[in-house]
């Protein structure tokens, strides 16, 4: 199998991104320490200006498919082997040109040459093999390595200076996809401690973290492909989605992620269906959600379409899967829980009455500043639960502390059952980046799991073409029947706000990779 790609100009992409939004109000919406803010309506000619939800935690390039992250790095400080194209799906060269396989298990990489890292140095197979090992193979922990490839390894081995081969555990007809999600660092790079600011190859270098504040990038000068239309780039993070919207409407900012048509966005808000799905993530492990019952009743006592239609404007759709259409294995047929209280609660007394801690309380966790009227819908899934018999306390994190529930090793001390509330994003349009990591035994954000769907999960990752389909299609379906880790809320769409000053067109993996160097001054 080969998939050699000339390499493409950059296209201009329609349609999609992550939507995203904090609650915690503040008074004003002025660009706080940045000496390139302006009150006019026109931006400074030379730096881009981006108001984000949230401060990134880090900016740690293995780290980058968290949304607080890759939003920033993505394509930007820090480059890939291969891009998806989020418009048509194809896979596009980026710091590696060409890759082949004769087995599906075996991959070469044809590397570019002529890249530098912003410190200077070249880029050539070893910082390749490095950045593999690292990310994939260490014991760093990477959130990609569960994400992306499991607990499999990589066999690396270098051909020549800008060749290397990948050979994985298994066939696996999907590799180049799975390294579209590497962000390429030097090999010079720590492999035994994360690290908080990249060094890359992107159109973008880091100039300064100002924690707290902002962060500051320059265009680099030395940069393979076409130099970005700005010379400087400046991130903000505002949590309230209406100061984000207020900065765009008065001249403070070029784009704002995470809004909505409620934040008086008007005209300069731009709409696009994403790739994120909001769901409830429940760990069995704990009374009351050791109960099948429970799990069910919890399905059936969230009145989904309500939420969509008064929280969301009827832009989302209600979710019965963790991908939405257009991702391999999205079934149009699998059926959205019925909200049925009656059902819940007769679910609820049949637990109890089985000898189940139905009153064990259950802690609902929250990331705030995620995506729009998030601590809304919480409060509205926490009453409703409780009008089915529950006992639900309201838990509204900080990322950093909510990561420690969103990835294993899952907090053991917990007072209470644990349901998580899960945005996830399949940016890579195939079922396998979220069954694996979300429903199999030991995938990185799976609370349980059993050996049956682990076995069904399998067969579908070593599937191709409509086999590929219909067996994710059955994993979707086995989980709703039979496992229900998951209630599933919406799939959601995603709103911008872009100045008149810029020209940018929104696509499905906007709000995980925020591409500066596609941003242009207008017309």
């Amino acid at each position: 199998m080969s998939h050699r790609t000339p390499r493409s100009h950059r296209i201009p992409l329609a349609l999609a991104a992550s939507a995203l939004l904090g609650t915690t109000a503040l008074s004003g919406c002025s660009v706080a320490n940045s000496e390139e803010a302006s009150s006019g309506s026109g931006a400074p000619s030379d730096t881009l200006r981006v108001v984000l939800q949230q401060e990134p935690p880090t900016l740690e390039a293995c780290e980058s498919n968290l949304t607080s992250t890759g939003v920033v790095i993505r394509s930007t400080i820090t480059e890939p082997f291969i891009e998806r194209n989020p418009t048509s799906g194809e896979l596009e060269p980026k710091l590696a040109t060409e890759w082949s396989s004769k087995d599906d298990k075996t991959w070469t990489l044809k590397l570019r040459e002529g890249v530098k890292f912003h410190d200077g140095s070249d880029f050539n197979a070893d910082d390749a093999i490095a950045t593999i090992d690292r990310a994939v193979n260490s014991k760093l922990g990477c959130n990609v390595e569960g994400y992306v490839f499991g607990d499999d390894d990589l066999k690396l081995k270098k051909v020549d200076d800008y060749t290397i081969e990948v050979t994985a555990a298994k066939k696996d007809p999907i590799l180049p996809l799975r390294l579209s999600f590497l962000e390429v660092v030097p090999k010079e790079t720590s492999a035994t401690e994360k690290v908080r600011e990249p060094i890359g190859t992107g159109p973008y270098q880091l100039a300064d973290w100002q924690a707290g504040q902002s962060i500051n990038a320059t265009a680099f000068a030395d940069y393979w492909g076409e130099a970005p239309a700005f010379k400087k780039a400046n991130y903000q993070w505002r949590s309230e989605g209406s100061v984000r919207a207020a900065m765009i409407t008065s001249g403070e900012a070029d784009i704002a992620t995470g809004l909505s048509p409620e934040d008086n966005i008007g005209d300069l808000g731009v709409s696009y269906p994403n790739n994120e799905t909001v769901a409830l993530r429940m760990h069995a492990d704990t009374a009351p959600f050791d109960d099948i019952r429970i799990r069910r009743a919890v399905n059936y006592a969230i009145d989904k379409e309500s939420i969509v239609a008064s929280l969301y404007g009827g832009r989302d759709k209600a979710a019965a899967q963790l991908v939405p259409s257009g991702v391999v294995g999205h079934s149009e047929d699998l059926p959205v829980w019925d909200f049925n209280l009656d059902k819940a609660k007769e679910l609820v007394a049949e637990a109890k009455a089985a000898g189940t801690d139905v009153s064990a309380p259950i802690n609902l966790v929250v990331r705030t500043a995620q995506f729009p009227k998030i601590q809304e819908l919480a409060q509205v899934i926490q009453e409703q639960l409780t009008q089915a018999g529950l006992t639900v306390n309201l838990k509204m994190l900080e990322t950093s502390q909510h990561l420690t529930y969103q990835v294993r090793p899952f907090p053991t001390k917990e007072d209470g059952a644990i349901m998580l509330m899960t945005q996830h994003g399949n940016q890579a349009g195939d079922a396998a980046f979220t069954v694996d990591q979300y429903m199999t035994s030991k995938g990185a954000q799976s609370a349980f799991g059993t050996p049956e769907l682990d076995k069904l999960i399998a067969a579908a990752d070593a599937a191709t073409g409509d086999d590929r389909q219909a067996a994710f299609e059955k994993v979707f379906k086995y989980q709703n029947d039979e496992v229900v880790q998951f209630a599933h809320i919406a799939h959601q769409t995603g709103m911008l706000g872009i100045s008149p000053s810029v020209a940018y067109e929104p696509n499905s993996s906007s709000g995980d990779e925020l591409r500066l160097a596609e941003v242009t001054q207008a017309k």
